[in-house]
């Protein structure tokens, strides 16, 4: 009998950590990614929890531990500069606001397409263009003009999953916009940023400095309150200019590192949002990661969900004996409670930017836990 043929579209985090664990639960699996080769630098993500395990258990826990950015802490400043409270790196046993396990997505994509790329069959430069699934498989159509079947198609593309919009319908269906706009990108590290990252909030806005693993350079984190705005994520021209426009004025450092703007390498700005679906497959496609269930960068457990979402689809999809129905089910009748504690977490920290939130209430560590270690790592390699 041939192998279960796996079309997985998105080559970040979410997509080739799934590539691994449908490869080790014996699929034949396929990578699409739009970008013509993996994309460097981005923010910096964190591990946190039951992620952490999932890390180890894929064989990889020393080469991600070895792109970390080994960031010791946190300083939260006043206009100048002078320390208002400090997180460190121990805090919560290493899964606090600064995690034991943080680094940028794409030295973690890095890490990752490495460890498959032996096993797993990556295009770049390419995406579906259409798909058409019957009770037995799927057809592909793929902008470059091949044309393929696969038995299962897997959505990992992000916030603005395209295979999302075709298959569930459009982004505003889904996408829920939680009134903030993040951006950042790399800078010259003239500001002495060595191992702690700064933070500095005023009256909705807030600009920071991280460290990246290049002492020489350090990552610039802006925010800024935006309750209808919508952009074109695609114009990176006007993204810079909406940036000006709405940090103009605000003090610290922030002149200064908007002075790097048109410099900058990796400059990304998007919506802080989530992603809100009653499901996540149709038939023979589905969703995992941000495409499916976004918690937004105000969470901190991204990439933690990402992981550990790729981890639970391809074993109960293996445990199903690939049967969609069975298996999709399964998938999100784990996942949906970590989730949905998650994204709660997102919508506090977003909210306690303006507002006072009890954090230190029973009632958040008890959802704090929940998001962490809220499912079960099954052990599929010996059920």
């Amino acid at each position: 009998m041939s192998s279960t043929r796996v079309l997985v579209a998105g080559a970040s985090i979410a997509g080739p950590a799934l590539a691994h664990w449908l490869h080790r639960r014996g699929a034949e699996v396929t990578v699409v990614e739009r970008a013509p080769e993996l994309r460097p630098g981005g923010q910096a993500v964190d591990a946190r929890g039951i992620a952490k395990e999932v890390i180890r258990r894929m064989g990889i826990d020393d080469a991600v531990r070895a792109a970390c950015t080994r960031t010791l802490g946190g300083h939260n400043v006043d206009a100048d500069g002078n320390i208002l409270e400090t997180y460190r790196v121990e805090d919560n046993e290493g899964d606090g606001f600064i995690a034991e396990i943080e680094i940028l997505r794409g030295d973690f994509s890095r890490v990752l397409y490495d460890h498959t790329r032996d096993n797993v069959e990556y295009i770049f430069g390419d995406h579906i263009v259409d798909l058409v699934q019957d009770a037995d498989g799927v057809d592909v159509v793929f902008a470059s003009g091949a044309e393929r079947r696969f038995d299962l198609v897997i959505g990992a593309d992000g916030l603005h999953s395209a295979l999302r919009a075709k298959v569930f319908g459009p982004h505003e269906q889904f996408v829920r916009h939680l009134g903030r706009m993040l951006a950042f990108y790399t800078v010259p590290n003239e500001f002495g940023i060595d191992g702690w990252l700064l933070d500095f909030v005023d009256a909705g806005r807030s600009a920071g400095l991280r460290p990246v693993p290049d002492a020489s350079k350090a990552m610039a984190v802006l925010s800024f309150e935006s309750s209808d705005l919508d952009i074109d994520y695609r114009d990176i021209a006007a993204q810079k200019r909406l940036l000006r426009e709405q940090l103009a004025g605000l003090g610290w450092l922030t002149a200064d590192l908007l002075a790097h703007l048109d410099d900058a390498p990796d400059f990304y700005l998007d919506q802080v949002a989530q992603v809100v679906m009653d499901r996540w497959s149709n038939g023979r496609v589905a969703l995992l990661g941000d495409a499916a269930f976004s918690s937004s960068p105000m969470s901190g457990q991204g990439t933690s969900l990402a992981l550990i979402g790729a981890y639970v689809l391809a074993g109960e999809l293996a445990a199903a004996n690939w049967d969609p129905n069975v298996g999709f089910a399964a998938y999100e009748q784990r996942m949906r409670p970590c989730v949905e504690a998650n994204q709660e977490i997102g919508r506090l920290h977003t909210r306690s930017r303006d507002a006072d939130v009890d954090f230190a209430g029973e009632w958040f560590a008890d959802l704090v836990d929940r998001a962490l270690n809220g499912v079960e790592l099954r052990d599929y390699d010996r059920d």
